[in-house]
């Protein structure tokens, strides 16, 4: 009988002591949790890629998807409709019918959350058949308060105007001088690479990717770009109204406006170099005084200033994130970026950007989505404009 009592109190001394050990270890948990939750808010605090903007995050979701028996790719424009929804533009996937993406792209607790696909509409013709990559080869979208879709092309180039379904209603008129050569002085591929609408749906803006031929590049490379402003006219139209002068950087063309007011934009460059990457850099610019150039015959004319610009962030500055490129890029979070668009408001007055890259269905490259935090609330780029 005192064996058994004997090892029954040991036993019980020995549960009581493991209980003892575990409650400590969970004191010494709870502590550590609560440690790290006091220091989440530090923790948590966005990687910065340049005064003002930080990095929210990226995500590689759709790439090389599949959707309704559709190759996701080639996403080469953005448009936002909702708070997390927006619309992407596939450029040219051949004689596959053109497409419009309707995406969902949330950024929860100022970080980006996993892109999902929702839907897909195709632009048709009048006759009611599909265009496809050898007659429409999109590169700039805009979903009007209509419901309606603006489309640019920069084969020609030209704008036309979609219903909600995709159907076409009409065509906006391009001045001569942008029709591709020789109908023009436009180069083939350098044409009508964006489109913005300002919030006051009073002003779409386009661009040339390149200099028309007249305009040339300067002497370091720079090129002369013409940004073309449409003033809306009764019934919703939109007729050309004025033209300006902005100076890209050397090796770089404009692939992607915002319209943050009638007078105040953020212009997206991306250049590329073999055996190096890409270059991809926002800039913020102001139609502010600056003259209209319609009547100007060539943007090499030494009178003739740029606009006002700043730039507001090189993506390359910011960190990877734990990103992969399956090209050549000197950092990894870079690829052939050709959307951008803005998301919604943050704390402290920020708001969100959101660029999308071009994989042009290239085994090499990937679709990404890249989540950025920009103070925009500051004056646009003013000062003097440097002659080219």
């Amino acid at each position: 009988m005192t064996g058994p009592r004997s090892n029954a109190s040991r036993g019980a001394t020995s549960s009581i002591a493991c209980v003892a050990a575990l409650l400590a270890v969970l004191a010494l948990g709870w502590l550590a949790a609560a440690q790290a939750t006091i220091a989440a808010p530090r923790d948590h605090h966005p990687p910065s890629c340049a005064p003002g903007v930080d990095l929210l995050g990226f995500s590689d979701a759709l790439d090389k998807r599949r959707f309704e028996g559709t190759d996701v790719g080639g996403l080469s424009a953005l448009a936002p409709v909702s708070r997390d929804r927006y619309l992407s533009l596939v450029d040219n996937q051949r004689d596959t019918p053109a497409r419009v993406y309707t995406l969902r792209i949330p950024v929860e607790r100022e970080r980006l959350a996993e892109p999902t696909i929702r839907d897909v509409t195709v632009l048709r013709r009048a006759d009611g058949e599909p265009f496809t990559g050898a007659d429409l080869d999109g590169e700039g979208l805009v979903a009007t308060r209509r419901g309606e879709l603006l489309v640019a092309s920069e084969t020609e180039p030209s704008i036309r105007r979609f219903s909600s379904e995709g159907r076409l209603l009409d065509e906006l008129a391009v001045p001569q001088r942008f029709r591709v050569a020789p109908e023009g002085e436009g180069q083939p591929n350098q044409t009508f690479e964006s489109l913005a609408l300002s919030p006051s749906g009073r002003s779409l803006f386009t661009a040339v990717e390149g200099p028309l031929a007249a305009d040339g590049r300067t002497q370091d490379g720079r090129a002369r770009i013409r940004i073309l402003r449409y003033e809306r006219g009764p019934g919703g139209t939109y007729k050309p109204a004025e033209e300006f002068f902005y100076l890209a950087e050397a090796g770089q063309g404009v692939v992607e406006i915002v319209a943050l007011s009638d007078s105040d934009l953020l212009v997206l460059e991306r250049g590329f170099v073999s055996g190096e990457g890409n270059t991809v850099r926002i800039f913020r610019a102001s139609l502010a005084g600056a003259p209209d150039v319609a009547g100007e015959p060539t943007l090499a004319d030494p009178g003739l200033d740029p606009l006002a610009k700043g730039l507001l962030v090189d993506l390359s500055d910011c960190p990877a994130g734990g990103a992969q490129s399956p090209g050549t890029q000197e950092n990894p979070l870079l690829d052939n970026f050709e959307g951008l668009a803005l998301g919604p408001r943050l704390s402290g007055g920020r708001r969100t950007l959101l660029l999308q890259s071009d994989d042009n269905f290239n085994d090499v490259q990937v679709t990404r989505v890249v989540a950025l935090a920009a103070r925009l609330q500051e004056a646009p780029a003013s000062g003097a404009r440097a002659r080219p």
